[in-house]
């Protein structure tokens, strides 16, 4: 997928190419890049997805145990191996991390999740 977002403080404009993750029928994004941060508190923001533009509010999500959480359960779905590539991260001995573990890496590495949902929604 494609985000794009405003900035919060600059206003300038990013264009965020990310892997979509489709949890519980809600798309996410995780990540641990300094522009998540735009997100804090609830954003606009236009995400090509599917190829299909849609207007939506991005929420961050920096609880580490819900972040882990949903890592954890995205990279069951996946696979070790796939998941190592969709979600940008590499698990020792090659194998999923517990749903704590996730969350001890999120909170150590502020790797935060993006909720989306459609702009009429949030």
């Amino acid at each position: 997928m494609v985000v794009d977002v405003t900035g919060r403080k600059t206003g300038r404009r990013y264009s965020i190419p990310l892997s979509a993750h489709l949890i519980d029928g809600t798309i996410y994004a995780m990540t641990s890049a300094p522009w998540k941060l735009n997100f804090r508190g609830g954003a606009p923001a236009q995400v090509l997805h599917n190829r299909e533009s849609i207007a939506m509010r991005g929420e961050l999500i920096d609880d580490s145990s819900i972040v882990g959480d949903l890592a954890h359960r995205r990279a069951q779905a996946y696979g070790a191996r796939r998941a190592q590539r969709m979600m940008g991260l590499r698990f020792r001995d090659g194998h999923i991390p517990a749903a704590t573990e996730f969350a001890a890496v999120c909170e150590r590495e502020q790797y935060f999740a993006i909720r989306f949902t459609p702009a009429g929604n949030a």
